[in-house]
């Protein structure tokens, strides 16, 4: 087997594993277990990075309205990038969320026909769902589940059976539509409030979603707790353990820390990345104080030098960098 460069680490233990499973000495089934996720996830190396950008993310929190028409501006210039799928607009209460309040407009205004990003928007609620899908301009409705039951309150007035429901509703809605859910399991990485938490719960919350239907989960990193060894643990076990299920990586980060948790995850076999241009945003829901999105340039250095494809122009990103700097330094 030809292995990329960008998998040493996963390769050593791939040999390591291989030599005591084959060997004389015997395996356990730990290494029979071990050896066949490595193989798993050796097989995604080559395969294409999807980057998702979030503009949404990054301006929902921001106090001043953003006019309309300046939000179209830096869209469209983040449609002629190539990123996978934008994360532009949310269909939730203009109370909670006033900044988003004009998703519709937005999305009345865009020019999608020199573009093959396809776009999603958040829901929050059966009401959200239903005006998103009524859109066939939209592709994806993102749901945040949380496995924090004060989380799930903060964030959408709800408990978690009731967003359970409400989630089983939702992609009733979608199929309905044509229209594909992701699910961010939020508080996915750790959790603040004094819930529990542990990987275990993790995975038994992704073993319900995906028996309601749900095939694309970003793991979510809310406020910014994650380490590389929580993130090696979920997605080296979940991504061979439903090999049907697109697993994505929604990471917030401080700028120390942005490397670590991006090798992790790729190196775990996720290729699926969510980021915002400088890492502006964070969610207004979360604790008081913002951690950053995961800054999507960091996506590209990083997917660069382990040459991963993207499909990302990179005149096109710098374009809309400079963009993000206008509307983030005269708004925020």
């Amino acid at each position: 087997m030809k292995v990329h460069p960008s998998s040493s680490r996963l390769t050593n233990k791939f040999y390591d594993v291989n030599f005591n499973f084959t060997g004389d000495s015997g395996a356990s089934i730990a290494d029979a277990l071990t050896f066949l996720k490595c193989v798993f996830v050796l097989l995604f190396d080559m395969s294409e990075v999807k980057i998702i950008e979030c503009p949404r993310d990054a301006m929902q929190g921001i106090r001043t309205f953003i006019p309309t028409e300046e939000k179209v501006t830096y869209l469209q210039a983040l449609l002629r990038v190539g990123f996978d799928t934008i994360d532009f607009g949310s269909f939730v209460s203009p109370k909670a969320i006033p900044q988003m309040q004009d998703t519709a407009e937005v999305l009345s205004k865009l020019d999608l026909s020199a573009t093959n990003s396809r776009l999603l928007a958040i829901v929050a609620n059966v009401q959200g769902a239903t005006s998103a899908a009524q859109f066939d301009e939209i592709a994806f409705l993102g749901y945040p589940f949380s496995i924090s039951e004060n989380f799930q309150m903060r964030n959408t007035h709800k408990t978690i059976a009731e967003s359970l429901i409400t989630l089983a509703e939702i992609l009733n809605i979608a199929q309905a539509n044509n229209k594909d859910v992701v699910a961010y399991l939020s508080m996915g990485f750790g959790n603040p409030y004094g819930d529990p938490w542990n990987v275990d719960i993790v995975g038994e919350w992704t073993r319900k979603l995906t028996e309601m239907g749900v095939s694309i989960i970003s793991l979510s990193d809310t406020i910014g707790s994650s380490t590389p060894d929580v993130i090696t643990y979920l997605f080296s076990n979940l991504i061979p353990e439903y090999p049907k299920v697109e697993f994505g990586a929604h990471l917030h980060t401080t700028i120390e820390r942005w490397h670590e948790k991006i090798d992790a995850a790729y190196h775990s076999g996720c290729r699926r990345f969510d980021g915002a241009i400088q890492g502006f945003g964070g969610c207004p829901m979360a604790k008081d104080e913002l951690t950053g999105n995961m800054p999507t340039e960091k996506l590209l250095s990083y997917f660069t030098a382990v040459k991963a494809q993207t499909s990302l122009n990179p005149m096109s990103f710098e374009s809309a960098y400079n963009e993000a700097t206008k509307i983030f330094s005269k708004y925020l």
